[in-house]
């Protein structure tokens, strides 16, 4: 038994997705801090060369929104609920970033930051993929 599921028990699973989707957020908002700070990228944005529309921050918003709420709902919700919004949260927020490398052409630490944030949000798919409860559970409601 890992040293994980001994500290936390059958929540075990939660509390690594939980941590997961806190890591994969941390690397999103650093990210977009290094953007601030790239003179080229800053100067895009203030341009407006970007297009930056209201909606296109709104689905941002939204999109920033998912990892915020999986940090919370990973351990709230019930095990089959939970697994179900991993996966699909998982997914969406995979191909966003693996999406966003193919606009223009990234800067080294972007395409760094990415790579991590899709390797993480990968693995909290591949992890709620595989989460089975374990037998005494099962019945539970």
């Amino acid at each position: 038994m890992s040293k994980f599921k001994k500290i936390f028990g059958k929540d075990y699973i939660k509390v690594k997705l939980s941590l997961l989707w806190l890591f994969v957020m941390l690397n999103y908002i650093y990210a977009d801090i290094l953007t601030l700070m790239d003179s080229s990228a800053l100067n895009d944005i203030l341009s407006g060369a970007l297009g930056i529309t209201p909606l296109f921050l709104f689905v941002g918003a939204i999109l920033m929104e998912i990892p915020i709420a999986m940090v919370f709902l990973s351990l709230i919700l019930k095990n089959n609920i939970n697994r179900l919004a991993n996966i699909i949260a998982g997914i969406i927020k995979t191909l966003a970033v693996l999406g966003s490398l193919f606009v223009g052409t990234p800067a080294l630490y972007y395409a760094f930051f990415a790579i991590i944030e899709i390797v993480a949000t990968s693995y909290i798919v591949y992890l709620a993929w595989k989460w089975s409860e374990p037998k005494s559970e099962s019945k539970i409601i």
